[in-house]
């Protein structure tokens, strides 16, 4: 198990490296005069001699291999360029609303998975009947939805003709009680600090808030967890090991909840790691849609207005999350599954 996970982590590096030679040949497709935005704010101001002066002092002229090398020093120091969109350094602006989009992502996984894999054992204990038909129309419809068309009917009903849960992240009042100095910022997170700081009426505005964002999310993204799981299920429950249970006397319970749904998790894990990376690295259309203001509208601001270094910055940002998620998820495959130890 030791020498599967270390041949994991040694593979990290060489990943990495492929990502940032992906991103580093996006940034090419752009102008010198674009790519300048990355180094300097208010560029505006400058004029055309000064912009040539710019791209010489920053080598944008150079070789690729020459710019390759000094880029990649540059974002090991933490310099992914200048974010005009939000008036700030790119990794500035990653840090202070990637803590938003957490916050939402991890209210949207637990019942994506949760309700995924159970409604996912049901359907396949079920099969052929009622209610096998039923979770299966429910789970196609979720997830031939579009979010945006979702999004916007549950902010309709729930917001403009109920007015129960308000798009944004806190009212008014709170806004003004999270900013102000009797109220402690510890994580970024409005529900966590708000329960650390022990106010009550934050917390409660800030889960109202998110009610809508989640179900939103929940609601596409468990139905293909549930398709996944009820597929993975049914091959599992016609293996032999499940018939030789059964000749032993095993009662259905204990075969589903020891043997075929350990064994059914495992397409179910790698998805709900990418879910979760997907989540985490902004979930651009619904955090538009209920003016949320986490990573997915920063960066949707900044692809309206062209600012490439918010873009690229937000890309690689991704390509990490994508790639220590897939290491995690194979880290988890030795702990479930135990031939994996072997292979």
């Amino acid at each position: 198990m030791l020498a599967f996970i270390v041949r994991r982590l040694l593979l990290l590096p060489v990943v990495l490296i492929g990502v940032s030679i992906l991103i580093f040949s996006m940034l090419q497709f752009v102008h010198p005069y674009q790519r300048i935005f990355a180094y300097v704010p208010n560029i505006e101001k400058i004029s055309a001699e000064g912009l040539d002066q710019l791209i010489e002092q920053y080598g944008l002229n150079d070789p690729l291999p020459v710019q390759y090398l000094r880029w990649v020093g540059q974002v090991l120091r933490g310099n992914l360029g200048w974010s005009q969109i939000a008036n700030m350094p790119v990794t500035t602006a990653i840090a202070q609303r990637f803590p938003a989009t957490a916050e939402l992502a991890l209210f949207a996984f637990i019942p994506v998975i949760s309700l995924g894999i159970w409604l996912g054992v049901i359907a396949a204990t079920h099969c052929g009947r009622p209610l096998d038909h039923l979770t299966r129309v429910i789970a196609i419809s979720g997830w031939s939805f579009p979010s945006f068309v979702f999004g916007i009917l549950v902010l309709m009903l729930f917001y403009g003709a109920l007015d129960w849960f308000p798009p944004g992240q806190l009212s008014f009042w709170a806004e003004n009680i999270v900013h102000s100095d009797s109220f402690t910022r510890f994580t970024g997170m409005n529900t966590l600090d708000a329960l650390i700081n022990g106010n009550l009426r934050v917390l409660l505005d800030a889960l109202r808030h998110l009610v809508l964002p989640v179900i939103t999310l929940a609601y596409v993204s468990w139905a293909l967890i549930m398709r996944v799981m009820r597929s993975s299920m049914l091959e599992v429950l016609r293996q032999d090991y499940v018939t030789t249970a059964r000749s032993k006397g095993l009662t259905e319970r204990t075969i589903i909840k020891k043997h075929a749904r350990r064994n059914a998790l495992m397409p179910v894990i790698t998805l709900g790691g990418m879910t979760i990376t997907g989540l985490l690295s902004g979930v651009v259309i619904t955090e538009t849609i209920f003016n949320y203001k986490g990573l997915g509208q920063w960066v949707a601001a900044g692809a309206l207005q062209l600012d490439t270094p918010t873009v690229l910055g937000f890309a690689l940002f991704s390509g990490i999350l994508i790639v220590v998620a897939n290491l995690v998820v194979d880290i988890v495959y030795v702990f479930i599954d135990p031939r994996v130890r072997l292979s």
